[in-house]
């Protein structure tokens, strides 16, 4: 790994549970501009095994007594869903920066809420959408931005399969529980369609505005058969773009994901893999002017720590955010209240009009 910088941001993360085993203690040491500061959880025996294992300077059982470290610059929050908004509120109202898991909330009432504190707070705020530090959807972003020209179409695909967890136990560490663990009132997994659409439908949402930019409204089918949960989505962009999404889980096969964009110079294609195998996507780029195909290899795929380190980034040096934003959390909670409507009512639904959660 790189070698650490000598101006580092002090991080402590909210949760000791598995994304933060699994992903974010890692990217904060590994990070070469951050540090793993602290580790915040109720679960003592959690949160000191995990300072342990990791090497946090610090621990904490009280959120607020953490937030008020004079020492600590910024907050990874890896709670539950629920707990996102509330927590990413305190951490502002302390004064300290904020990377927020996604989805960044879960009505769209509670993200505008956050997005006035945050607009307040001057901090600096980036929700966790991390593909967005994936090499390969960076390196297409860059193709629509500077070559491509008038984009006509976007096609993206995110299909979470039933041997997903054969290979993420082979890859990720020996996630650790507790019983003194903090959870939610209500079980998330309880309503299957609404946990689906907000673990896996924020990230294709993301995906496609990260290359096609604003979604105006969505008309959306859903098919729950064989155990199978499919959306099938109708994008309207501002861009005039059309556009198609396919969220469908768990299918009968390896793991599905990827896009397809037509545009006035060239085309896209992408192949995404499960992210714990942190490799880059396989993105073809076709240029219309020379015939040729180009890809990026992306040797380093770990896109968790890439999005600490960008963060960090636009913290420490002023630099422009490449992450996703509050507006950008906000738009992918639209997104998905707008259709979860649309499946109910069976017509299109435009994001502006929607209230409520998903």
């Amino acid at each position: 790994m790189p070698a650490k910088q000598e101006r580092r941001l002090r991080i402590g993360v909210l949760g000791a549970g598995q994304i933060a085993q699994a992903a974010h203690f890692e990217s904060c040491t590994k990070a070469a501009n951050a540090d793993l500061y602290a580790i915040c959880d109720v679960a003592e025996d959690l949160r000191e095994r995990m300072a342990i294992t990791h090497g946090a300077e610090k621990t904490y059982g009280d959120y607020d007594k953490m937030l008020a470290d004079p020492d600590l610059d910024a907050v990874v929050i890896a709670t539950a869903d629920a707990f996102h908004v509330p927590a990413s509120l305190r951490a502002l109202q302390a004064g300290k920066h904020v990377l927020c898991e996604k989805p960044v909330g879960v009505t769209i009432e509670e993200c505008l809420e956050l997005k006035a504190a945050v607009d307040k707070s001057g901090k600096v705020f980036q929700v966790g959408h991390m593909k967005r530090f994936d090499a390969g959807l960076q390196a297409a972003k860059s193709f629509i931005r500077d070559e491509m020209g008038e984009m006509v179409a976007l096609k993206a695909w995110y299909c979470d399969s039933t041997h997903r967890y054969p290979m993420t136990d082979a890859v990720q560490p020996l996630i650790v529980t507790s019983a003194n663990a903090r959870k939610p009132s209500a079980n998330p997994k309880a309503d299957l369609r609404r946990y689906y659409m907000l673990a896996h439908g924020c990230h294709l949402i993301d995906t496609a505005r990260y290359f096609a930019g604003d979604i105006v409204s969505v008309s959306a089918r859903l098919s729950e058969r064989a155990g199978i949960w499919c959306w099938f989505v109708d994008v309207e962009f501002a861009s005039g773009t059309l556009g198609h999404l396919d969220l469908t889980v768990q299918v009968r096969m390896d793991w599905h994901e990827g896009f397809q964009i037509y545009g006035k110079n060239g085309s896209i294609l992408g192949k995404t893999y499960n992210p714990w195998y942190y490799k880059t996507s396989e993105v073809d780029i076709f240029r219309e002017a020379d015939g040729a195909t180009h890809r990026v290899l992306g040797a380093d795929g770990h896109f968790y720590r890439r999005q600490v380190e960008g963060f960090a980034r636009t913290i420490l040096d002023g630099a422009v955010m490449e992450g996703a934003d509050i507006d950008d959390g906000l738009a992918s909670v639209q997104a998905m209240v707008a259709v979860a409507r649309s499946v109910e009512s069976g017509k299109a639904v435009a994001l502006a009009d929607v209230t409520g959660g998903v």
